[in-house]
């Protein structure tokens, strides 16, 4: 029987507005002790900078393997290179769009690609609003082929009290989905519960 998957984890990052969940994640990994191998596309640098000042080497610095974007003989690219899964965090509607169709134009969606192929799970956190009919379709054509549509929206029923909490708060929900619980989870019924109905 084959052993159990490495603590291993690739994260994706693509252009789409909201790259702290990228940063987050992978500052989360290295928290948790699960090797990270991050893949980044070029519109991932843009956004990056234009929202947090840094730069993809800084982005690079908190992954525990760095694969370059053209490099589609990573290790990450194979099947055989066991892993728990992928997560693409802030996840383009191109990266979702070219995930679905299954031609593969980079190591970012060749490695979503085989993920799903692997049947690991495929956790991709879709940043854009509103939706046209067009996403939609696209979003259940890829939950039918088994990855996992989670936008990062903002629990409030955990009652963030900073934009970096309901962020974590969002990162960590998507690190439950590969059985990986990061402390920073605010979690119903057991950090916070319902209010009693005084006319109960």
């Amino acid at each position: 029987m084959p052993g159990a998957a490495p603590q291993r984890l690739i994260v994706g990052v693509s252009g789409a507005s909201g790259a702290v969940y990228g940063l987050r994640l992978l500052e989360a990994c290295a928290e948790l002790g699960v090797e990270s191998h991050l893949v980044a596309s070029r519109a991932a640098a843009l956004t990056l900078k234009q929202e947090t000042g840094l730069t993809l080497a800084d982005l690079g610095a908190r992954a525990s393997v760095v694969h370059r974007l053209a490099d589609v003989g990573a290790s990450i690219a194979s099947g055989s290179y066991p892993t728990l899964g992928m997560v693409v965090a802030p996840c383009s509607v191109r990266t979702m769009s070219e995930i679905a169709t299954g031609v593969t134009s980079s190591l970012l969606t060749r490695a979503a690609d085989v993920t799903l192929k692997e049947r690991r799970p495929l956790v991709l956190m879709v940043r854009e609003t509103p939706f046209h009919l067009g996403h939609l379709r696209t979003m259940v054509r890829l939950a039918e082929m088994g990855a996992i549509i989670a936008p990062p929206l903002p629990a409030f029923y955990a009652q963030p009290t900073s934009v970096e909490a309901m962020v974590d708060q969002s990162v960590g929900r998507a690190l439950d989905l590969f059985g990986l619980s990061w402390g920073l989870v605010r979690r119903w019924g057991q950090d916070v519960g319902p209010i009693e109905d005084p006319e109960a």
